[in-house]
């Protein structure tokens, strides 16, 4: 399980671990969706088009290493090495995004609790670095909801 909890009340910054082990920091970018982080020793950005609909990990060549598509809606997609992932937001009532195989609910990326920004992420079968993209595409995607609310 990939764990997110923001490093303060006052930075968009989150400490990232993987199964309690601490695996990186992602920084949030301050004036757009997206944000960076170092992974195995890559440094990533992940970017947003200006809707915040789709989503871009990039290595530091500059190469595209993952794709979130259609990112909000009730249902979407996040490749990554030439597979496809399908996400499908729970409920109106819920931020939760639920992994999907075929049918089947098989994993999960939520807030834990409605009053504190941290974030797990239970999704089997993802590869270590587009589990922490998923992780940043969700909190971009629920700072951006929230601001929307709140602005």
């Amino acid at each position: 399980m990939l764990t997110a909890r923001p490093t303060s009340k006052w930075r968009n910054s989150y400490e990232l671990a993987l199964d309690g082990r601490p695996l990186t920091t992602w920084h949030a970018s301050l004036w757009k969706q997206g944000g960076q982080c170092t992974l195995d020793g890559h440094e990533y950005q992940i970017r947003s088009n200006t809707w915040g609909t789709r989503h871009t990990m990039v290595d530091e060549s500059g190469a595209e290493v993952a794709m979130a598509d259609k990112v909000g809606r009730k249902k979407w997609t996040v490749t990554y090495g030439g597979q496809t992932f399908q996400f499908r937001w729970r409920s109106m009532w819920s931020q939760q995004q639920d992994l999907y195989v075929g049918e089947q609910a098989v994993g999960y990326a939520r807030r834990t609790s409605a009053w504190r920004r941290d974030v797990e992420l239970d999704l089997p079968g993802m590869p270590t670095p587009a589990q922490v993209f998923v992780a940043g595409v969700v909190i971009a995607m629920w700072d951006a909801q929230t601001a929307a609310v709140s602005g």
